[in-house]
């Protein structure tokens, strides 16, 4: 039973560092348009730019022309993004610490895609795109009004305009 608990006190412990505020996660504060908190704006921003790259490199071996095209400035605008988050959060006020994978929800997307050629691969991508450029747009929408970091704030508000570019891009895709 004492091995039960101590574990137990361990895992409560350590769920902060490895996860994102239940609000955060469930989608309840984008919702409800709270502020996310340093870290989870942290987490869901890198694990964007992971999600964005990671599908648009697979993309340009199986998308069409256009979609290929769209990829390509993913990668190159996400890369930027990336490099700029990891200076920001290497010089902000607040702690926060960068992940180093996909969430799982984005894993599995990932997952579908690899399983998908032609026009389904190109329609799910599509999907996920705006899926993903929408959460992003509110993500960093909310951090860059009332986000506890200075310098990350700042940078987040910089960086609406292109996220909402890239939404607007993802969503004409389709047509």
């Amino acid at each position: 039973m004492l091995r039960f608990v101590t574990c137990g006190v361990f895992l409560l412990m350590a769920a902060p560092v490895m996860a994102q505020s239940v609000g955060e996660k469930t989608g309840v504060n984008a919702v409800a348009g709270i502020t996310p908190t340093t870290q989870d704006f942290v987490t869901e921003a890198a694990q964007s730019d992971m999600f964005e790259m990671q599908s648009s490199k697979m993309a340009l071996n199986s998308a069409d022309a256009a979609t290929k095209d769209f990829a390509r400035k993913m990668i190159d605008d996400h890369t930027k993004t990336t490099a700029e988050l990891k200076a920001a959060v290497g010089k902000g006020e607040a702690h926060a610490t960068l992940p180093t994978t996909m969430s799982s929800s984005q894993q599995s997307m990932i997952a579908k895609l690899t399983d998908l050629r032609g026009t389904d691969f190109d329609k799910q991508y599509h999907s996920d795109q705006v899926s993903a450029h929408k959460d992003a747009v509110s993500l960093f929408q909310r951090y860059g009004k009332d986000g506890a970091d200075a310098g990350l704030k700042s940078w987040a508000a910089r960086t609406v305009p292109a996220l909402e570019h890239h939404l607007e891009m993802a969503q004409n895709l389709n047509k």
